[in-house]
């Protein structure tokens, strides 16, 4: 069996995400096992890195409702294979950074005890 090294996140990626989570409440980047990692308090927001298949994923948390609707939309989108609500997506050049950037948020949302989560601004839910 051939071993294959997992590819170095491409700075561009990284700092798309940092730019995503850097503004919100003592969330903190830290180098992680392979890749980046953010994290609230101790609990992890999101980890980007490199694949064994060269391909780059960031897994992050989400709600109930968007783990069972992201496994079934398919590529880009997948459930990984630990946790209850750990979910992600390969990232590339086609890449939606703006959906991106709102499903991070969510992430952190999960993550923050709620007085840190509530500090920050959401879209409005339609229900005005």
């Amino acid at each position: 069996m051939v071993k294959r090294d997992r590819p170095e996140v491409p700075e561009a990626f990284v700092s798309r995400i940092r730019a995503a989570l850097a503004p919100l409440p003592e969330c903190r980047e830290e180098e992680a096992w392979v890749g980046v990692h953010w994290s609230v308090r101790g609990n992890t927001v999101a980890h980007v890195f490199g694949g064994e298949d060269q391909l780059f994923r960031v897994v992050f948390r989400g709600e109930p409702d968007e783990v069972m609707a992201m496994q079934h939309l398919g590529a880009p989108y997948f459930r990984a294979g630990w946790g209850r609500n750990v979910i992600g997506m390969i990232i590339d050049e086609h890449t939606d950074w703006d959906e991106l950037g709102e499903l991070l948020t969510d992430s952190y949302c999960v993550q923050a005890p709620r007085d840190l989560a509530e500090r920050v601004p959401r879209p409005a839910d339609g229900s005005a």
